[in-house]
């Protein structure tokens, strides 16, 4: 028994070093994926209690407080949204403590580099402690991940704008053969592709025997979609290049996909999944792996973005005190210390505000797909972003790329009278 002890003792002391160890390795650089891997845990501990908590939670008089016992997947769901709710909380938290960030020497830039071990003990508590709040806030925390699940879905699209006229800017920019030659083959791929998906999609979701006019419906319309955007982008009045156009096609098409893959299983126009209708845990993993990386990038590009709130650069304000006051005795390592307080004063490369803000609602987007928009049912609330909700949030996301990317075609011509500033920002056309 005591041998036991000690080796438990051990053991426990080992980790704490290494958990010292890890989280004092993170530097300047390392912090944005350090706040990525806590997101990703927030996810992995989301559906781990998914999975085993609703025995426990069912035993709890201030969670489980009903005349009838409701069944295991509403237990299921408040554990995940209790937990999207406590990383929501510390996100948001960190977020108004970072608002009116300029420069590293803010003492609020170490708090955003530094302090680790805090942060992940306050990030525990956090968790911890919303498994003690009544339903009452989880039900209302749920019916705003709705809305701001729609907030980072829109963040994501502009995001996608961004990026495809930036890099049809780049490559036109080099003004060489090569360059005019790849915009052409990777927008002929992405064409192709894209033709080729729809065919896909009307042998997988349009079934023979089967009236399944809503899912030709969206098919056909993200077809119209597709011819609409290469008339508007070679449109002498638009100027417009054929990259973005061929890129957000094939984007819209697979979010067209997404949408009808999310349709529940037992649905006789889901022929993907018609035969399939048991899920392994290998789905579950993937599912839930592309969904960290699809969540973590749009975060990141996002809290990095120089086109999204990103701080404007201001002169340093030196005081009076700051101009005259002379030290009594002189310094040693004069010029290293120059050189630090130089190094605090650059301004900040990105909005620390902003970065958390997109880590909040990212929390609340997670919640519902982990949730099935919390109202999946049967087997299918078993699976990870599956349900009607999925598929109409995934259909009007595609709709809504498709109606930003047309507008950041046509609004130059309207707006060329007036204004020379883009209505999407920095956004190029």
């Amino acid at each position: 028994m005591w041998a036991a002890s000690c080796l438990a003792s051990c053991c426990a002391a080992c980790a704490c070093d290494a958990c010292r160890t890890v989280v004092s390795g993170i530097s300047r650089r390392s912090a944005r994926i350090a706040y990525c891997g806590l997101f990703a845990l927030s996810l992995i501990v989301s559906w781990i209690l998914r999975e085993v908590a609703a025995p426990l939670m069912e035993k709890l008089p201030w969670i489980n407080h009903f005349h009838k016992t409701p069944d295991r997947e509403w237990f299921e769901t408040d554990a995940v949204l209790r937990v999207s709710l406590g990383n929501f909380l510390f996100f948001t938290i960190l977020a108004v403590l970072m608002v009116g960030v300029k420069n590293q020497k803010d003492p609020r830039d170490s708090l955003h580099h530094g302090g680790w071990m805090m942060k992940v003990i306050c990030w525990c508590i956090l968790v911890i402690f919303m498994f003690f709040l009544p339903n009452e806030i989880v039900s209302f925390y749920e019916s705003i991940s709705k809305f701001g699940s729609g907030l980072f879905l829109l963040v994501q699209v502009v995001l996608l704008l961004d990026f495809v006229h930036g890099w049809n800017d780049k490559w036109v920019g080099y003004d060489e053969q090569f360059w005019y030659i790849a915009l052409f083959v990777v927008s002929l791929v992405c064409y192709l592709a894209t033709f080729v998906f729809s065919g896909f999609l009307f042998h997988w979701f349009s079934p023979s025997g089967q009236d399944c006019g809503l899912n030709i419906f969206f098919i056909v319309m993200t077809l119209i979609f597709v011819f609409l955007f290469a008339i508007v982008a070679l449109h002498p009045a638009v100027s417009g290049s054929i990259l973005p156009a061929s890129v957000i096609s094939f984007y819209c098409m697979y979010l067209c996909y997404s949408g009808l893959a999310s349709e529940p299983r037992e649905y006789e126009c889901n022929g993907l999944h018609k035969h399939s209708k048991a899920v392994s845990t290998g789905t579950l993993t993937i599912g839930l792996f592309t969904t960290v990386l699809s969540v973590v990038y749009s975060a990141v590009r996002a809290g990095s973005s120089t086109t999204l709130l990103s701080p404007q650069a201001h002169p340093v304000q030196v005081t009076f005190w700051e101009r005259t006051w002379k030290p009594l005795l002189p310094l040693e390592n004069k010029a290293e210390v120059e050189h630090d307080e130089k190094e605090k004063a650059k301004p900040v490369t990105y909005s620390y505000a902003f970065f958390h803000i997109i880590f909040s609602l990212a929390s609340m987007y997670s919640a519902m797909l982990l949730t099935g928009w919390s109202t999946s049912v049967g087997e299918s609330g078993k699976l990870v972003d599956v349900g009607w909700p999925s598929v109409w949030v995934r259909i009007v996301t595609g709709w809504a790329t498709a109606a930003l990317y047309l507008w950041s075609l046509v609004a130059p011509i309207m707006f060329q009278k007036g204004s020379s500033e883009s209505p999407l920002g920095d956004i190029r056309y």
